[in-house]
């Protein structure tokens, strides 16, 4: 198995929203996000499928001296293999990456966050940083674009959150603000034990509204010139903002049940917006 083909199963077993963006691209384009990706779901599985928090910390630091590797051209994973190969054609600079596994030692270090402002340098470094990435391998000729990209990644990742509260709290894991969870009167015993009230109810509204805000800002700050270029990011937004639909109308139920689209669902959205931009 080559390298480009061992990221293109990493990406397609996943199922994300993410793999029917970039189904459009040209073929070197399409490699280069495939990589990035596929690089992206090697560190998070090392967070989300290792239940010991010293083991995990260790293949994080693995994989910071295989990043380091990369730019130093003498990568050994197949993923890093698979990144050298478009470096030359792509601007992915490292500290970016490295901030992607930075994001990911914030999940073994905390299971809660004070504040919106604590939750956004996690998004930042697990989402944002991926958005300014991907802008780099999509293209851009105004760098008003790569703001766009900022706050498109925080959506994505507000998004992420807002459908996981369920499965993350059966990993003792909540990603909602503590003094937000306080404002509504949501005891975080409420969320670990999936107790679904009317204020909890008003709390994912509140969450749902300022993902939401986070679209429209991106939206607004993408240039013209940039739209068909950043098209697999629109088609990205036009799934996850379908999604938050989808979560509002069942009436925000995410402490029992996982919101999804149905892959068809997924191609369908994906086709549509490449060809309406």
């Amino acid at each position: 198995m080559t390298p480009q083909e061992y990221c293109q199963q990493k990406a397609s077993a996943s199922g994300s929203s993410f793999y029917y963006s970039f189904l459009f691209l040209p073929p070197e384009r399409r490699q280069a996000i495939t990589a990035l990706y596929a690089f992206c779901r090697e560190v998070d599985d090392v967070v989300d499928e290792c239940n010991d928090p010293q083991v995990a910390a260790g293949k994080l630091a693995w994989w910071r001296a295989e990043i380091d590797g990369l730019y130093a051209g003498r990568p050994q994973h197949p993923v890093t293999l698979a990144l050298q190969a478009v470096l030359p054609r792509f601007n992915l600079p490292q500290e970016l990456l490295l901030e992607i596994i930075d994001g990911m030692e914030m999940d073994l270090r905390q299971t809660r966050y004070l504040d919106f402002k604590a939750l956004s340098l996690y998004c930042y470094r697990v989402a944002s940083v991926v958005g300014l990435l991907a802008a780099e391998i999509f293209g851009y000729a105004d760098r008003q674009t790569l703001k766009y990209a900022n706050d498109l990644g925080m959506a994505f990742q507000l998004t992420n959150i807002i459908r996981d509260v369920g499965e993350d709290a059966r990993r003792a894991r909540v990603y909602l603000p503590m003094d937000e969870l306080k404002r509504f009167d949501v005891p975080v015993a409420d969320i670990l034990n999936a107790r679904h009230s009317e204020n909890f109810h008003r709390l994912m509204e509140f969450q749902i509204e300022r993902a939401e805000g986070y679209y429209a800002q991106a939206m607004s700050q993408l240039p013209d010139i940039d739209r068909k270029t950043q098209r697999p990011g629109l088609i990205m937004a036009a799934i996850y903002r379908t999604l938050l639909d989808e979560i509002k109308r069942d009436g925000c139920l995410v402490l029992k049940q996982r919101t999804s689209l149905t892959p068809l669902r997924k191609l369908w959205i994906a086709w549509r917006t490449w060809v309406k931009e």
